[in-house]
């Protein structure tokens, strides 16, 4: 059943796009190609029906599966739902579920090509890319704490149906935040995936006006302070709750090819 489905077109893709044969990096054409067929993908063909597309209170369909530190966080508290498609030690392939008003806060994606369609309903994305080489601060204040230069790359609210959105090791917005205008979904294919074992680990940060750390204004002639941000690392914030629920599309079929 799951053989010509969306979800299955798309695994293969997938798979033949980040698997290690296929090289260090995919080439611009395969990720368009790819980006392509995610622009076709409905809410429909991954299990989303039009009774899932309203705000989740932490009742219902999604199930009581939780993501770690889920606990701190007070019950009446909107969950923002991660529903597992699959994932190899070459990609993985979600979707995220998440409430009216619900943020994933400002993150990074280290070493990974990550494509993001939006399923429904709107979303403000705020991304940024490091200004390379590395650019440090520290303030003059006493256990003060570092912070580096990164560059706007994107500050808009998407709004489906609009075209796949593809982020890069060192370009297209690496770090980014997400805000729910609306409740909204995102299916997204990150390559390869966190892992703690590989050292791709995710790390939240807060950003801080270009203005907070420097009196000069040592950029381009056509450029704005508001170009830029200064970015601190912190810890996952404790109202960021998240969970798991339980995916309702065709499995995938995961052969050799």
């Amino acid at each position: 059943m799951a053989k010509g489905s969306s979800v299955q077109v798309l695994y293969e893709l997938c798979k033949k796009t980040f698997s290690p044969s296929s090289g260090a990096s995919p080439s611009p054409q395969a990720i368009r190609k790819l980006s392509a067929l995610l622009d076709t993908i409905s809410p429909a063909e991954v299990g989303l029906k039009d009774d899932n597309l309203e705000d989740d209170r932490g009742h219902g369909f999604f199930g009581l599966n939780s993501f770690k530190n889920s606990a701190r966080t007070a019950q009446w508290a909107q969950p923002i739902t991660y529903l597992h498609i699959y994932e190899c030690d070459s990609f993985s392939i979600g979707i995220f579920c998440l409430p009216t008003s619900s943020v994933i806060p400002l993150h990074d994606h280290p070493g990974m090509t990550v494509l993001s369609k939006m399923l429904y309903g709107s979303m403000h994305v705020k991304a940024y890319d490091w200004i390379e080489p590395a650019c440090m601060m520290r303030s003059q204040e006493p256990d003060s704490f570092p912070v580096r230069l990164a560059k706007l790359h994107k500050d808009t609210v998407l709004t489906a149906p609009c075209p796949t959105t593809v982020l890069y090791p060192k370009s297209g917005g690496n770090l980014h935040c997400f805000t729910a205008v609306t409740s909204c979904a995102v299916l997204d294919v990150l390559a390869p995936p966190y892992s703690e074992e590989a050292g791709r680990l995710c790390t939240y940060y807060h950003d801080y006006p270009y203005s907070s750390f420097t009196t000069e204004n040592k950029l381009g002639v056509n450029e704005s302070n508001e170009d830029y941000a200064w970015l601190e690392a912190i810890d996952a914030p404790d109202d960021l709750y998240m969970r798991s629920g339980q995916y309702a599309g065709p499995a995938v079929q995961d052969h050799v090819m």
